[in-house]
């Protein structure tokens, strides 16, 4: 059965990132038919107001330049309506997500695309997927009361759909680096394909 990986890091740094080799590692060890890559050190734009207009204007009254303002954000919530699984290479930068990691989730937490509103309240409309970070950190412990990355990425998951979310972790990497890298490697080796 093909299976699609939807693999985007979100480290600024292309070289001697904790959380790029994780997830390269993740993607390798699941394997997939297909891989869509997103890495974004190269930055996605913020939200401006002419973009929330676009967004809130219903999709057959948009017209050409709101359409292009919205087309990179439709391509990003493209890749993650066709992924089967998504692999996020995540670093904690100052307790929390990446402002670049941010951003992503701005383009891609879109109504009537990602998410519905409902009686009960929302709704994810991208069920049946699963996720896995791999998350680094100087000295926060994932989890913790001070770890705002990973619970707000859980959290931002569930809001789409994503419940299935899996945590590889090489935390605290100031304390005991070849500690915490020797056991994020060993929980990739044992996640099921």
């Amino acid at each position: 059965m093909p299976h699609t990986i939807l693999h985007i890091d979100a480290s600024a740094r292309r070289a001697g990132s904790t959380t790029r080799e994780l997830s390269g590692q993740i993607v390798k060890h699941l394997g997939a038919s297909r891989i869509i890559r997103r890495d974004l050190a190269t930055p996605l734009p913020l939200l401006t107001e002419d973009w929330v207009n676009a967004n809130f204007t219903p999709a057959d009254q948009r017209d050409a330049v709101q359409r292009d303002l919205l087309s990179l954000s439709d391509e990003l919530v493209s890749e993650l309506k066709e992924a089967d699984t998504i692999v996020i290479g995540l670093p904690i930068y100052n307790f929390s997500v990446p402002a670049a990691f941010k951003a992503w989730i701005d383009l891609v937490a879109r109504v009537g695309e990602t998410f519905a509103y409902s009686e009960t309240g929302p709704k994810g409309l991208l069920e049946g997927k699963r996720a896995i970070l791999a998350v680094a950190s100087g000295g926060t412990a994932v989890d913790s009361e001070i770890d705002f990355a990973t619970t707000y990425t859980r959290h931002v998951l569930g809001f789409v759909g994503i419940t299935e979310v899996e945590v590889i972790a090489a935390d605290r990497m100031a304390l005991d680096p070849e500690a915490a890298l020797e056991g994020a490697r060993a929980a990739v080796a044992q996640l099921a394909a």
